[in-house]
């Protein structure tokens, strides 16, 4: 039994994430954890809401509420959203833990140590009108690079090319919109990355599965213009992490604290903490420390394409400098952007369907298999109302759905509510055992792979077959002629519908604990092989017909949906 450790990128606290948030880490992370869970390999599964920096101050602060107390709600309002979305995290945390707090201290005196962390005199932007300096995000302008106009004073989130304040066009304070802006000195840590470049390059080189995509950006920022630049690592806010050498204070960094993304992906160790404080589990250093059992754990993390960088460097240069046995991610997953409908989806614009807004029109599965099936894996997705409603219909609702009442119904109008008896299997039932092997190995192959457009085709593949079986053996008419030959068809068919449950529950868990409660089948295991699985439910088994598992998405459903969320979310 494989132990997995899955992360996914945490989102800002500041509000409810959009469906492309969700697609981009959260959702495929917890395909991968159902998934392996249901091999039966123990799974350690966190995330947590990311609450320092300047998002956090300026939601709090829109909402007129003390950042902390800001934060504290909206990690319950997002830890809600999660699980109505269906996402088992082992624990969802929170970057301003005491846990987190403790340990980006400890990596932060420990890179003092080894001589990777140097003091810099520089200059920022302070801004009159607001009576403070400007953190990177605190600072809109146009993007040097591409032109975007609302590009942040750290990264333009539109071309992803990391940034300088003073990079900016027309730079303006986010919190104000004054432009009356200054440049002074400040004094700040910066990470020496750059004297880990040749570390982290071998390191990336050995990751020989990684997905190009995830390499090709790490790549780039290691090689392209001056190569790795030394990154600041502090910032002049009052909320976050304060700036220490372990627990001793650090001269000269008095009221500042350390810069969001040097603290935000330390807490996903800080969450495994959390995890055992909370009373949850024991011993979280078996899943992260190598010295204490993590040799033997495959460490997979979930996230969009922006968030690459400082997981595939910025990360890794925090637990390759403190010289300490912390586990290094296996293997980075990264997506690329899902687009809605001709545009882009924004939190900080209020632009698509939000998660909250999607569990109020229909239940997650809808929204699950739809993202799940068309993640942005190779290239940027777009969402339209007109593909999500063909989707749902097609998939879940004619081919899923329609096989499950056919046959249920069908058995309890012939046989009652059992599973029939009498009849022999022949050469159409033994090719659909056949077929169903074939699929399911492709099906797992894929999965382990985390390949996941590719996984959902084959779990939709497998769906088919039982469809295609159905409509080629008709029960319903050689039971005219021959009811111990509609048996057993009958039979058959009836044992696929927990071996779809159990393989289709990482995709849509609520449809498969339905299908698996009406067949009396909770207990069903992932299937050996195709054969033993659909032998599973005995002659004389009892089951219920379940109500209709999804609904059609009717058009005029859609057209108000279009409607409704076509304008900015306020």
């Amino acid at each position: 039994m494989t132990r997995h450790l899955i992360t996914s990128a945490i989102p800002y606290i500041n509000g409810i994430k959009h469906l492309g948030n969700l697609v981009g880490s959260q959702l495929p992370a917890d395909l991968y954890a159902r998934y392996q869970r249901g091999r039966g390999n123990e799974v350690m599964f966190l995330c947590a809401t990311d609450e320092h920096g300047t998002p956090a101050e300026l939601a709090a602060a829109k909402a007129g509420k003390p950042v902390a107390e800001y934060c504290a709600e909206m990690h319950e309002v997002q830890a809600e959203i999660a699980k109505g979305f269906r996402l088992s995290f082992d624990h969802f945390g929170r970057s301003s833990s005491p846990q987190n707090q403790a340990l980006t201290q400890h990596f932060a005196g420990r890179l003092a140590e080894a001589g990777l962390i140097r003091e810099v005199t520089e200059k920022q932007v302070y801004s009159h009108a607001d009576g403070r300096f400007l953190p990177d995000r605190y600072i809109e302008g146009t993007c040097p690079n591409c032109g975007y106009d609302k590009a942040r004073g750290d990264q333009c989130e539109n071309c992803t090319k990391q940034l300088d304040p003073t990079d900016l066009i027309e730079p303006r304070s986010a919190v104000s919109g004054s432009t009356d802006l200054e440049v002074r000195e400040t004094k700040h840590l910066y990470l020496r990355q750059s004297a880990m470049k040749d570390e982290l390059d071998a390191w990336i080189d050995s990751k020989t599965d990684w997905p190009l995509l995830t390499t090709s950006i790490a790549k780039k920022w290691l090689h392209d213009g001056d190569g790795l630049q030394d990154r600041g690592i502090t910032r002049d806010l009052d909320w976050g992490v304060p700036v220490k050498r372990g627990t001793e204070d650090w001269p000269g960094m008095e009221g500042k604290v350390f810069y969001v993304w040097f603290d935000a992906p330390i807490e996903y160790i800080a969450a495994a903490q959390e995890w055992v404080d909370a009373g949850k589990g024991t011993d979280w250093e078996r899943w992260w420390r190598t010295d204490k059992g993590a040799e033997d754990v495959r460490y997979t993390q979930f996230m969009g394409k922006d968030n690459v960088p400082f997981h595939t460097l910025s990360f890794p240069a925090t637990i390759l400098g403190s010289g300490e046995p912390w586990k290094l991610v296996d293997y980075i997953k990264s997506f690329n952007y899902l687009n809605y409908d001709g545009g882009q989806f924004s939190t900080s614009q209020g632009r698509g369907v939000f998660m909250d807004q999607a569990l109020e029109i229909l239940p997650a599965d809808y929204w699950r298999w739809w993202l799940l099936s068309h993640a942005p894996e190779s290239s940027d997705a777009e969402f339209t109302w007109e593909n999500f409603q063909a989707s749902v219909n097609k998939d879940l609702a004619d081919v899923l759905g329609n096989f499950v009442s056919r046959v249920t119904k069908f058995c309890r109008s012939k046989f009652g509510e059992e599973v029939p008896t009498g009849g022999s299997y022949g050469p159409r039932e033994e090719k659909l055992i056949a077929d169903i092997e074939t699929q399911l190995r492709a099906y797992e192959g894929h999965m382990e792979a985390i390949e996941v457009r590719k996984s959902a085709a084959a779990l939709r593949a497998i769906w088919v077959l039982g469809n295609e079986y159905l409509q080629d053996a008709a029960p319903w008419s050689v039971f005219k002629e021959d009811p111990d030959r509609a048996a057993a068809q009958v039979r058959l068919a009836l044992n696929l519908i927990p071996l779809y449950a159990v393989l289709s529950a990482p995709f849509i868990p609520d449809a498969s604990a339905t299908l698996l409660a009406a067949m009396n089948a909770e207990e069903t295991d992932w299937p050996e092989d195709a054969a033993t699985a659909l032998s599973a439910l005995p002659e004389g088994h009892g089951f219920t017909v379940p109500d209709v598992l999804f609904a059609k998405i009717a058009d005029e459903a859609r057209e108000d949906w279009q409607s409704r969320f076509s304008g900015v979310r306020t």
